[in-house]
């Protein structure tokens, strides 16, 4: 009897993935395909979704509450909150149940595991360009011209990346060998949309407190994208960045060594 296993060395592990990449690029357009094809709104739903939550924000925070916005308008200040928030939420919660929406694959035939979860992020980058060019719209209406400093956004967009990969790895994972996993990840979205300042400005939180807060990677990364919108250095907090990005790298370098972990063994449990 033949057993075909991974390569063990991470060298060898690389080699798997250029070999499968065809594999990557069928998956994800399959991805595409079931996300659009025969919905009733289609593409719109990428639009009408973070629209209608940025309205709900802007009367919550910026009505009723009257928190501040730095001297930008609201409705920019929330959606480009929202742009790099849904991106990550759509990867992890799509990626987070796609070893157990594909166990059949996994079952069956042998190619890298960790492709099925990382074509999701194909599908929220599609996502991420539609709202991109909405937020360019939003900004056309309210007369709002964007800095210089925007530029920068491909950076924090791969900031946004590596968290959301780091997480939607630990999460298949521990989905694939823990079914109760996929009744936590939604609440740990809902949750942590309200612990992220995309409703509100991260420096509203008092100044021995925001180093703490900067735990939370996504802070560093809705405070990137506004600040490269903006050009506003308010939304920049230096140290808090730094915390930010060092704990992008932690997520992500845990979620990738778990998921190799254990997926020599995802067939025979998932």
């Amino acid at each position: 009897m033949i057993y075909i296993e991974a390569g063990k060395a991470n060298r060898q592990y690389l080699k798997d993935l250029w070999a499968y990449r065809e594999l990557f690029l069928f998956l994800a357009w399959r991805d595409i395909l079931v996300r659009y094809k025969q919905t009733l709104i289609g593409i719109a739903w990428s639009v009408i979704r973070p629209l209608l939550t940025m309205f709900v924000f802007v009367i919550v925070f910026g009505k009723i509450a009257k928190m501040p916005s730095s001297g930008i308008p609201y409705t920019i200040l929330v959606f480009s909150a929202m742009i790099p928030w849904q991106f990550f939420s759509n990867t992890l919660t799509e990626g987070g149940n796609s070893l157990i929406t594909n166990v059949s694959l996994v079952s069956k035939v042998y190619f890298p595991r960790i492709i099925i979860p990382t074509t999701y992020l194909i599908v929220s980058l599609i996502d991420f360009l539609i709202s991109l060019v909405l937020l360019g719209l939003l900004m056309m209406i309210v007369r709002f011209i964007p800095s210089w400093t925007i530029i920068f956004l491909p950076a924090f967009l791969l900031q946004a990346i590596a968290i959301s990969l780091g997480l939607t790895y630990l999460f298949s994972a521990l989905n694939a060998r823990y079914r109760d996993f996929r009744y936590v990840l939604p609440f740990i979205i809902q949750f942590g949309v309200y612990i992220s300042p995309v409703g509100f400005i991260s420096n509203i939180v008092p100044e021995k407190w925001r180093l703490v807060y900067s735990l939370n990677p996504m802070v560093g990364v809705i405070d990137g994208f506004r600040w490269c919108i903006s050009g506003n250095s308010d939304f920049i907090y230096t140290p808090g960045l730094l915390v930010s990005i060092a704990m992008t790298l932690l997520l992500f370098i845990i979620g990738f060594v778990f998921f190799r972990k254990v997926e020599s063994t995802l067939a025979d449990i998932i």
